[in-house]
């Protein structure tokens, strides 16, 4: 599924399902919520926590609520995630193509490339 049909698809389902959308701040809430929730995971399952006896810790479920909120609150203010994807991406490339390459923190022998 494409970025485009994703918007698309939940749109279609927040019509036929959702009634409608929630306002944008209570969907800035929710999305607030969501990564927490992924936080809680990867605190316990790649950090130093634990996690407690029949606690959640569906990583791949999470993050698609992530997603699905992040969608919803770009289709509520018309933002088009593809094409924002595609900037975004063509402005990290163009402002750090050398930036990461460069960073002897990144580099497993430490010297510059």
């Amino acid at each position: 599924m494409t970025i485009e049909e994703a918007q698309r698809r939940i749109d279609e389902w927040i019509k036929e399902y959702g009634v409608r959308y929630f306002d944008e701040l209570t969907n800035m809430a929710i999305l607030t919520e969501e990564v927490g929730e992924v936080a809680r995971i990867m605190a316990r399952r790649y950090g130093e926590q634990s996690f407690k006896e029949g606690e959640k810790s569906d990583l791949a479920d999470e993050l698609a609520d992530v997603l699905w909120v992040l969608m919803c609150i770009a289709n509520q203010t018309g933002v088009d995630l593809t094409a924002a994807l595609q900037k975004n991406l063509d402005k990290k490339t163009n402002r750090d193509n050398k930036r990461h390459i460069n960073n002897p923190k990144l580099n497993n022998d430490g010297r510059k490339m």
